[in-house]
């Protein structure tokens, strides 16, 4: 088994769903588990670590696993069968019987984020729905970003975005997107 991490949400750009990426230790790795704009947000709260004024619904569980004296040990993403991923949460009781329940994987996530558990993910699981990442590349073009920020104006940059709408055309929408047929 391996020990994944939540590396963030993003949007698949076709179909503009939220996708939650888990990043192996090594960082050259990442599963994308496509899920829907609730589970998103709640995975955003608890990697956040918002403290909402009425408990959302993985705070509530939270709080019932504490108050019925149970420990969410981890969370294991153990199968992925016609393109969804199956999870069971690991859980343990004081005197120290363990149990497991079956859990959407984004559920599970968001209350392991919640509880401070881990998240871990079957190698065949990985190897199976991994995408490779290139940390180095990515750490290049942060800093090239980084770089960029530091040394334009804020003038400067409305300046260059005014340009690069002026170079779209009108035909172009603010997506990019040609309007009509075309």
């Amino acid at each position: 088994m391996v020990e994944m991490r939540v590396a963030g949400i993003a949007l698949d750009a076709a179909s503009r769903s939220p996708i939650v990426l888990l990043r192996d230790p090594s960082g050259r790795r990442q599963v994308p588990i496509w899920i829907d704009q609730a589970q998103a947000q709640n995975i955003m709260a608890g990697l956040n670590g918002q403290t909402p004024p009425r408990p959302l619904s993985h705070d509530l569980m939270a709080a019932l696993l504490e108050a019925g004296g149970l420990e969410l040990e981890r969370v294991i993403i153990h199968t992925i069968e016609d393109s969804t991923f199956r999870a069971v949460l690991k859980l343990r009781r004081a005197d120290g019987e363990s149990s497991e329940l079956d859990a959407r994987p984004s559920d599970a996530i968001a209350l392991a984020l919640r509880t401070g558990s881990g998240i871990w993910m079957l190698e065949e699981v990985v190897a199976d729905a991994s995408i490779p990442v290139d940390a180095e590349a990515d750490a290049e073009d942060a800093a090239d970003f980084r770089r960029f920020l530091e040394g334009i104006s804020p003038a400067e940059l409305v300046r260059q975005i005014g340009r690069a709408r002026s170079d779209e055309g009108p035909e172009s929408n603010e997506s990019g997107e040609q309007d009509g047929p075309g």
